[in-house]
């Protein structure tokens, strides 16, 4: 969760920088939940990485938990 939380300033630092624009924030963020989601049920990890693509999706449903709705 960390990781994950790091990541997500960082990409709202980028898009406040107007390096990286939000649809490219959303699409980098969809994928990312994509490839947990995608994971087999036989891997070890199953359930770690249905959790984070949870997580990821939330943050996409709700926008950055600072700045609530900025990414929605």
């Amino acid at each position: 969760m960390a990781a994950l939380s790091i990541c997500e300033s960082l990409m709202l630092a980028l898009n406040d920088a107007h390096i990286l624009p939000e649809a490219e924030i959303l699409g980098v963020l969809k994928d990312a939940a994509e490839v947990h989601e995608n994971i087999k049920e036989t891997d070890a990890d199953f359930e770690d990485h249905q959790a984070v693509a949870v997580l990821i999706r939330k943050i996409i449903a709700g926008g950055n938990s600072v700045r609530r709705g900025r990414l929605s």
